[in-house]
């Protein structure tokens, strides 16, 4: 499995690029691979300040529903629209075309973002 050392993870499977005070919001490759096929992504939170934590859309592959938690606390200024027409771009890109949202950091950073190391540790690889 692939996780970019360049991103900071979650315990929820989320990753997050940090680029000054935009976030790029996605769920990893590790994520994607347990959830299966990708159907919908749902993401009705944009314009909202969503809390580190809070659950900010969902996931639905062909067996279940998984809500996106929030990594860090921001205001949702973009989804990725191109989710709507291709949700697979999830399970086939999810770090590159399958992002979720990109969110303008209001808050600190949580302390318990995870290196790569520290994900892949997380989920036993």
């Amino acid at each position: 499995m692939n996780f970019p050392q360049e991103l900071k993870y979650t315990k929820d499977h989320e990753w997050v690029k940090i680029e000054g005070d935009i976030a790029t919001v996605g769920i990893t490759d590790f994520a994607q691979k347990e959830l299966g096929d990708i159907v919908y992504v749902e993401v009705e939170t944009v314009g909202e300040t969503i809390e580190a934590g809070e659950v900010f859309g969902t996931v639905e592959a062909v067996k279940t529903v998984s809500d996106l938690f929030m990594p860090l606390t921001g205001e949702i200024l973009e989804f990725n629209s191109e989710l709507e027409s291709a949700p697979e771009m999830v399970n086939e890109s999810p770090y590159e075309n399958g992002w979720m949202v990109k969110v303008k950091i209001t808050g600190e950073l949580p302390a318990d973002l995870l290196e790569a190391d520290a994900y892949k540790a997380l989920i036993g690889e």
